[in-house]
């Protein structure tokens, strides 16, 4: 699944990296814990965070995360979003909160691999 797809079918508004929305999503993970973020996401996961400061560029760009979801309507910092840039950090927000919103992310990222083991 894309990152694209999660942005058309949340309706999330892109704020940066948008032409990096092809970009694999293999998990998710949720925390605004960065040191927790750092030990325990993976590769390819997207974010969801409360965090609006340039540190989450910093994680998400360490970890190569397929991008970042700031929820709850939250808007970055304008410095967190010109690192962002310069990174080809993808930086999406979600109007809801973040349990309905990873809610969801899961929910796409499960019915696709069940239908890609099916397909084998």
């Amino acid at each position: 699944m894309n990152l694209g797809a999660i942005v058309k079918e949340l309706d999330l508004k892109v704020l940066s990296g948008r032409d990096r929305l092809d970009a694999e999503v293999t998990g998710g993970y949720v925390g605004d814990l960065l040191s927790d973020v750092m030990a325990n996401s993976k590769e390819g996961d997207v974010w969801l965070t409360r965090q609006i400061h340039q540190n989450i560029v910093a994680v998400a760009s360490l970890k190569d995360h397929a991008g970042v979801i700031i929820i709850q309507g939250a808007e970055p910092a304008a410095d967190t979003l010109e690192k962002a840039r310069k990174e080809g950090i993808p930086i999406m927000v979600s109007a809801m909160p973040g349990f309905e919103t990873i809610g969801r992310v899961f929910n796409m990222i499960t019915a696709k691999k069940s239908l890609e083991a099916s397909d084998r």
